[in-house]
Parts: C-alpha cells; structure tokens; sequence
C-alpha cells in the first residue's frame, strides 16, 4: 500500500519534476505575492529582494555621512564589492531558480521515456523522486541553513576574515579602533546573511540533486552502448549544465567585487589572484559536473560489455564478408558494386567506433568551456587594471584572428 502511494505521488509530481518549487522561503515568497505557482514574477522578486539587501545600506550610510567620496577611507559608493554583491549577484542567484526550474523540469521525463529506468525498477525510481521533493519541502532543512549562516558564516567567517580593518561606511571610530555602526548592523544581520543563506540554498539543492542522480546510480539502468550521444543515452543530462550559467556568473560576481576593492583601495593587482580565480572556476566546474559522474561506474560496464558483444558481433561478421567476397564464396552472379555488404561493413564499423568513444559521464567539452567562460565573465573588466584597453582589444584580435 505504501509503495503504491509513492510511486502515484513521484509519478503525478515528476510530470513537473523541479529542484527549487518547494521549502519556506518558496511558500514566503508567494504569499508575498513575489512568485507564482512556477516561479513567475521573477523581475519582482529579483528587484525586491536586491532592495532590501542594499537600499537600506545606503540609507543608513547616508545618516551618518559615509555616502560620498571623502567621507571615509572607504565610502558607501565606492564599496565596488557590495554593489556587486548586492545589485548583480544576489539578482543571478534569484534568476537562476527560474532558469534552473524550466531547463530541468523535463530530466524525469527523459528517463521515462528512453526507458532508461527498465519497469521492474519504478518503483526504486518514483521512491528517489519522492524523496527528493520530501526533502527539499523541509522546512528543517532551511532553519539549519539560517542557523549556520548566522553562528558560523556572520559571526565566524564575516566577523572575523570578511570586515576590513579600516574606516569603513559601515563602521564608527570607538574606544579601541571601530565598531558597527546602524548600516553596519543592517549589513551584518539582513544583508549579508539574506545573501549566504540564498548561496548555501542553492549548496543545499545541489546537493539533493547529486544524492537524486545517485539514488538512480544505483539502478540498473537500461543503457545503450551504441547510442549515439557516446553515453548510453543519459546525454541529455549533459544540458543541466547550462541552466547553472546563472549560478557560475554569481561566483564569478561575487570574486571580481571582492578583487575589485582590493585593487582600486588597497594596491593589490589582478595577477596577485591567479589563485582565488583558478579555485573560483574549479568550484564552479565541480558544482556543476561532479553529481554526473555517479554514472561511470554503469557507464563503464556498459562500454566493456558493448566492447565485448559488439566485439564478438563484428568478428563474427568480418569473417563471413572475408569468406564471402575475398575467398570466392559468393554467387557470380551478385555483383560487388552496389551491395549492401560493404555498407553492412562500415556501419559495423561506425557502432563499434561509438562503442570505444563512450565517455564516463554526461559531460561535455562544450558545456565545461561554457560554464569557465560564465563565472570569469565578470572578472574580465578587470583586465584593463592591467593593460590599456586599447592594448586588450589588440591581444583579442590577436587571439581570434
């Protein structure tokens, strides 16, 4: 009774299957009337969102005459990382639920359809389902999120490694050197935790996705060696990755605001991050890429049975075309010219050249290439810190043509 109840709730819920529909901060944003039943509304929710982070700020900057250039070693408007932040980043980590919903909504229905999922294993299958959409509901879940942002990512981590140890917009001169003033407390205690909590959020759905993937790892799929995507026909997975391009430019935002104030504040220059770009991109590529290749153990069982049985086949084959028309077995009367054999024989050739090109996950070179060009994107202004735009236009050329 109970397997039936889930595999008619997954079956009537992956016909709409989505990684971000559900959990408080969903249901909080609908009854603000911020979105829809599918995430419509999203320039709203996008402006009104920003807003409360940052136009406060700037308000509470202004009260205390930190605004304008002067004011402080390091004004409310030449803050370059918080604007960033705020204006540019927090927006992309919104637009990317909405992306992310229509892009992936149809995987559920790509396994179903390729009977990928063999019908003895629907049921493993709908539980998987079940308990993704069970756990991303979690109202749990999102309470420890708001609870390690604020004990660990403000009080830790912002407190201590984040706040510059300067006359700032958000700090007044005290006994001792500085401390928060009421924009720095609204910084402190909405700003930044709305931000880490919508970054973690999307960490978190990552997450399930990978435990998702890899519940349906576990099933023994029906994979074709010979299909022509090289990956037994799980390449559609390979097209998730675009829906991320969202997420990769939010990192890549959050990285060239920080390397942005550093630069134009305090001297530093872009090749002193070689390092944090190079991390920023691999993290990005990881996110992204790492919860498909909880295929390759299927995939590669299925590449070195396709290699065998295509193998065998192939031999099998080569050798009645050999007897055939090189030791003098067929009639006299089939003519060489136009015989179906030969084309037999390279089409043999080309499923067995599949075969031996099957990749160990669902990933290409197109969509790597195109998530690293997202996130340093928004580094990418940065390059005239360096060189003269002129001289950066001539190196492009260079490049390209």
């Amino acid at each position: 009774m109970a397997a039936s109840v889930i595999s008619t709730t997954a079956t009537q819920e992956s016909t709409d299957f989505s990684l971000v529909l559900g959990g408080p901060l969903y249901q909080l944003f609908r009854r603000a009337h911020l979105a829809g039943e599918t995430l419509e509304l999203a320039r709203r929710r996008m402006i009104g969102v920003s807003l409360v982070a940052w136009l406060p700020l700037l308000a509470l900057a202004a009260l205390h005459g930190q605004v304008l250039p002067g004011s402080s070693e390091m004004p409310f408007l030449l803050d370059i990382e918080v604007h960033v932040r705020f204006l540019i980043a927090l927006p992309l980590l919104i637009a990317a639920e909405l992306i992310v919903h229509q892009r992936m909504r149809f995987v559920v229905k790509h396994f179903e359809r390729r009977e990928i999922v063999p019908e003895r294993a629907r049921l493993q299958f709908d539980a998987a389902i079940a308990s993704l959409f069970r756990v991303r509901n979690s109202v749990l879940a999102e309470v420890l999120l708001v609870a390690f942002v604020y004990g660990v990512g403000i009080l830790l981590v912002w407190r201590f490694y984040v706040v510059l140890d300067t006359n700032t917009w958000y700090t007044v001169p005290a006994v001792g050197g500085s401390e928060l003033s009421l924009a720095g407390l609204w910084y402190e205690y909405v700003s930044m935790p709305l931000f880490q909590f919508l970054l973690l959020r999307w960490y978190f759905r990552i997450a399930l996705w990978t435990r998702f993937l890899w519940q349906v790892s576990r099933i023994r799929l029906s994979l074709i060696p010979t299909h022509p995507d090289r990956v037994g026909g799980l390449g559609f997975l390979a097209n998730t990755a675009y829906a991320f391009v969202p997420l990769a430019l939010a990192h890549g935002a959050v990285l060239s605001g920080m390397i942005a104030n550093r630069i134009f504040h305090f001297g530093a220059s872009l090749p002193g991050f070689k390092v944090e770009i190079l991390v920023i991109v691999v993290l990005v590529q990881l996110l992204v890429f790492a919860p498909l290749f909880v295929f390759a153990p299927q995939l590669a069982e299925a590449k070195r049975t396709g290699l065998s049985e295509y193998g065998a086949l192939a031999e099998r084959y080569v050798r009645e075309f050999d007897a055939k028309w090189l030791r003098g077995a067929a009639p006299h009367d089939e003519p060489l010219v136009g015989s179906a054999d030969i084309q037999s024989l390279a089409d043999m050739g080309g499923s067995f050249e599949v075969v031996q090109g099957m990749r160990l996950a669902p990933v290409t070179r197109d969509a790597i290439l195109r998530l690293g060009v997202a996130t340093l994107v928004p580094i990418a202004p940065l390059l005239l810190t360096i060189m003269p735009m002129e001289e950066l236009v001539k190196r492009l050329f260079g490049m390209l043509f």
